[in-house]
């Protein structure tokens, strides 16, 4: 299955996968107003055995079987703070 790949225009990081190339019918509308006008990245080829940025394959394809749109939102960011206490052994 291809999938189409478009970036956000207001969050940075935030990517949305849907199933065909500009079919954003089954992104709730919600979704599309927050994430802004998609911008195309690229289309993959999704394979079972694919790794993804934070997905396999198979598990894209049923986010988009079930969904029918995935996501993909940047990590949290890393706490600085409470790593260097750690490395300190303090909590």
């Amino acid at each position: 299955m291809l999938c189409a790949v478009y970036k956000s225009a207001k969050k940075a990081d935030t990517y949305l996968y849907i199933p065909g190339k500009g079919d954003f019918s089954q992104v709730p509308q919600e979704l599309l107003e927050l994430f802004g006008a998609p911008v195309f990245v690229t289309q993959l080829l999704l394979k079972p055995d694919r790794k993804l940025a934070r997905l396999s394959g198979a598990e894209m394809q049923a986010q988009l079987d079930e969904k029918g749109y995935y996501l993909q939102l940047p990590p949290p960011p890393e706490d600085l703070l409470k790593a260097h206490r750690a490395s300190l052994g303090a909590s």
